[in-house]
């Protein structure tokens, strides 16, 4: 046989058709639904203690503060994340916060995926200080979640498959919506979703994906 006829090992290994990436994943993700139920949980005590009725008052509950956090108070950058400036803010977080903790719980596994939605949090919270405004809400650590997908589907492209596009319509979608609200609720920080997006990335670039049957 002709040397031409016997494909090379690259050749081989870019035949071999790449898995589908849905395939296993769980409808039911835990770490992301005690995620929402966390955000859930801190919205309906907000509401019980008067958290949103001002300024002063989201403060007071541990929302994002840049005089607050340089006078030593850094816990706040946490637990910021789980506070939310509104209903809407908080159902629409919620539901893109399941849809991409399916996805990232599906790729990195579940231990890994706690790590990088605080750090994706904390990240957004660093350049939100930047900003220097109150600040509450998921989104930045969300954003941290879709750079560590575009970081394992870039590693990743010949090995897995995304059948449903459709999905990043959706994200399109909810990333304008979170960007819109930021322009005219003073309490949700685009700044965070920048720095958030890039934490998210960064981490999924040296972050390993998770252990699966092929």
């Amino acid at each position: 046989m002709a040397n031409d006829d016997i494909p090379t090992i690259g050749e081989a290994m870019l035949e071999r058709p790449r898995i589908d990436f849905e395939r296993g994943m769980s409808f039911l993700p835990p770490v992301s639904i005690l995620l929402c139920l966390a955000c859930a949980g801190a919205f309906a005590w907000q509401l019980s203690t008067g958290a949103l009725a001002s300024e002063d008052a989201i403060i007071k509950a541990g929302a994002l503060n840049g005089p607050r956090v340089a006078a030593g108070e850094y816990w706040r950058m946490i637990t910021a994340v789980f506070l939310h400036g509104s209903p809407d803010h908080l159902i629409g977080n919620l539901v893109v916060l399941f849809i991409l903790g399916m996805a990232c719980e599906h790729a990195y596994g579940s231990l890994r995926f706690v790590p990088l939605y605080l750090l994706a949090g904390l990240g957004g919270s660093a350049l939100s200080l930047v900003n220097g405004h109150t600040s509450v809400g998921a989104s930045g650590a969300i954003f941290g979640l879709a750079g560590a997908l575009v970081a394992f589907f870039t590693k990743y492209r010949r090995e897995y498959l995304l059948r449903d596009l459709r999905v990043g319509s959706v994200l399109l979608v909810w990333a304008i919506y979170q960007v819109a609200l930021g322009f005219m609720n003073p309490m949700i920080d685009n700044f965070a979703h920048i720095g958030g997006f890039v934490a998210g990335l960064l981490i999924g670039v040296v972050l390993r994906k998770r252990p699966r049957e092929v």
